[in-house]
Order: C-alpha cells, then structure tokens, then sequence
C-alpha cells in the first residue's frame, strides 16, 4: 500500500463508513428492531478471562455498566457483555439494541475511534499545509479529487456490473490527469509526465492481466472478497477486481517517477540544450536508475508492512512444503500483485524519460524555431 493509498482509505473510513445506524423491520406479527446507539461506560461490573471453546486462545469478557448517550435509549443505564476490545470507566463506544419476539439484548459494536481519527487527519493535513506550502495544499485537493474518484465513479461502476480493469484504468488515468494538473500546474513538463503515466498504466495492465491469467489466481483468496461475493450474489468480476486494484495500487509511486523522471529531463534540456535526444536519454535515465531501487524498495516494504499478518499465517504452513504454500493463492495474489507493481514502477522510469524527451524536445525546438525566425524578419 502506498502513502495515497493508505490516506484514501482514512479518508473513506471517516466520510463514508457509517458507524451510527438505525434499521427496522417487520416479520409476521412481531416486530424486529435493531438501533446502533452511543454509550460511556459507567464502571465495570465484572472482568475475567475465558479460553474461546473449541481454541487454546482466551478472551478478556468483561460486564460493562453503560449509559446510553443518544437514540431512543438516551439516559437509559444498561448492562452489557463485552468480548471484544477491554474498556475502562468515561470509555465511549457503539453498541446495538436488538428487540425481537420481546426479548431485548445489547451488543458492544466498535469503540468510538472517530475523535482520534479526526485528530490524525488534522494533524496531517495541517502538517502538510505548513510544510509543503501551497503545493501541499494542491495536493491535499488533488488525494480529494482522487478519493471522490474512487468512491463515486470506480466502486459504483464495479458493484453496476462494468468491466473492473477497464474502469480502473479509466478512473486511474483520471485521476493521473486531474491530480497531476492540480497540483503542478498546467506546463509542458506536468503533460510529460502525464502521457508516461497513462502510457505504464497500459503496459502494467496488460503485465498485470497476464500475470493473473497465468497464475489461474480466481480473486476469491481472501475471506473479504468471499464475503463480498456473498454480498453482491456472485455479480462482481472478482478477477478483473484484483487486476483493478493492482492499477490503482501502483499510482501514488508511478506519480512520484514519472514527475521525478519529467523534472529531470526538463533541467537537462535547459541546462545543455543543444544535448540529442539520446545523449539526454542516457542522463536521464542515470537518474532514473538511482531512484528506481528506492522506489521498488518503498512499495516492497509497503507491502511487507500491509502483509504481516499474512506474513504470520504464513508461519502457521511451516509443516508444509514451501513451494506448496506459496503456491496458495492467497500468498500467491500477494507475491502477483507486489511483483507486477514492482514491474510497473520499474517500467515507469524509461516510459517517462521517454515521453518527456520526446514532448519536451518537440517544444524546445517549436521555441527555437519561431525564435530565430522572429529574429531573421526583425
């Protein structure tokens, strides 16, 4: 996971994930009620530890005394268990109140993280305002654009029914085009560096839906998208999602090498304009090189860091053959998809040297051209 991809899902959880909800509904003569209310644990009343039945593992179950803050139950006191994360007195947290066939009961739901996640997400964007000035406000703007991308055209385009490569490369080079503009404005090196990253996001798609095709991977290795699967009644391309989230996963990185690469060629041109394009193109890409070890090494410790839960269940195969556990797809997705992004980043480099050589070098020599033929007519 990259930096933007990592903010988008901050970002997603705070503005679209609904932790108070209220839900009714009717079945035969009795009616069934569910409401999500926020409560502030009063004292605990009870805390022990039980092993989980059919597991060597134990739980922290503790009986919480809790006094219900909005909803239809604001300023009730209830008792309810609690297995899930351990609470102490002034603790505020979610719990559901279920009411069916006259039996009422509540269930802990989530702690109130909200006030934290806020306080994360002002520090960040103060912090990138304060430091990164007015391009990091252009930024900040550019990760919104991109979110909003994201959440109102590629996620409700994948759960209509659309092709989800397509419509991730459709929405990737959207948002490689908007951002890129928004936050560096509209010249020739920003354009540069934007047909690169249009033209690697092509390549790696077609990388990518090789790779995926080869390894017979079906998307289905996870619980999440099981889940999902479920969800939707089998209707989603569960491939074409895994080969969509492998082109959205690479953007922020290929964002930073094709602008790095474009940047480059511009100062080599304006530094020795009379350089060819080869000569330029060898330059170039002697500092491509250098950054595409930090670059890979970035997205490979990113994916590490992300993965270390699997990295553990990986552990618990340690009485099977090592070629058959990588062989399983839910390893064999992950090494798929760091790979292919690896592939992409790499290929970033040269695509954007290129574009940039070649679109920069064109626009040199319209300005040289209409230069000297405005000094011969003067």
């Amino acid at each position: 996971m990259t930096r933007m991809r990592a903010a988008l899902f901050v970002l997603s959880f705070l503005l679209v994930a609904p932790l108070a909800h209220a839900q009714a509904t009717t079945t035969g003569a009795s009616q069934n009620t569910e409401e999500t209310e926020k409560a502030v644990v009063i004292s605990i009343e009870s805390s022990e530890i039980q092993s989980i039945p059919g597991t060597n593992t134990n739980e922290n179950v503790q009986m919480l005394s809790a006094q219900v803050l909005e909803g239809s139950d604001k300023g009730q006191t209830v008792s309810v268990e609690n297995d899930y994360v351990a609470m102490k007195p002034g603790d505020v947290f979610f719990l559901t109140h279920e009411t069916g066939g006259g039996v009422e009961s509540y269930v802990v739901e989530e702690p109130d993280r909200l006030p934290a996640l806020g306080i994360l997400l002002g520090a960040f964007i103060l912090m990138v305002a304060l430091i990164g000035g007015w391009t990091g406000v252009r930024g900040l703007l550019a990760l919104g654009a991109s979110f909003l991308a994201i959440l109102y055209l590629l996620l409700p385009g994948i759960l209509a029914g659309y092709d989800p490569v397509v419509l991730a490369a459709i929405v990737a080079s959207a948002i490689i085009v908007a951002g890129s503009y928004l936050t560096h404005g509209v010249n020739r090196t920003t354009s540069a560096a934007v047909l690169g990253m249009i033209a690697t996001i092509v390549v790696t798609a077609g990388i990518a839906w090789w790779a995926v095709s080869a390894t017979q991977l079906s998307g289905l290795g996870d619980e999440n998208a099981a889940y999902l699967n479920i969800a939707t009644d089998g209707n989603i391309n569960f491939v074409g999602l895994l080969l969509g989230a492998m082109i959205i996963g690479i953007l922020g990185i290929l964002y930073d090498a094709a602008i790095s690469q474009a940047v480059a060629v511009e100062e080599l041109i304006r530094a020795a304009p009379e350089s060819s394009r080869s000569h330029l193109f060898k330059r170039a890409m002697r500092i491509g090189r250098e950054h595409i070890g930090a670059l890979v090494n970035t997205l490979m410790i990113a994916y590490v860091g992300v993965s270390l839960p699997l990295l553990l269940l990986f552990q618990s195969y340690a009485d099977e053959p090592f070629l058959i556990t990588v062989n399983r797809e839910i390893f064999a997705t992950e090494i798929v998809r760091a790979i292919v992004g690896s592939i992409g980043i790499v290929l970033a480099v040269p695509i954007a040297t290129l574009t940039a050589i070649w679109f920069l070098t064109r626009a040199s020599s319209k300005t040289d051209t209409i230069e000297k033929y405005g000094n011969h007519h003067s």
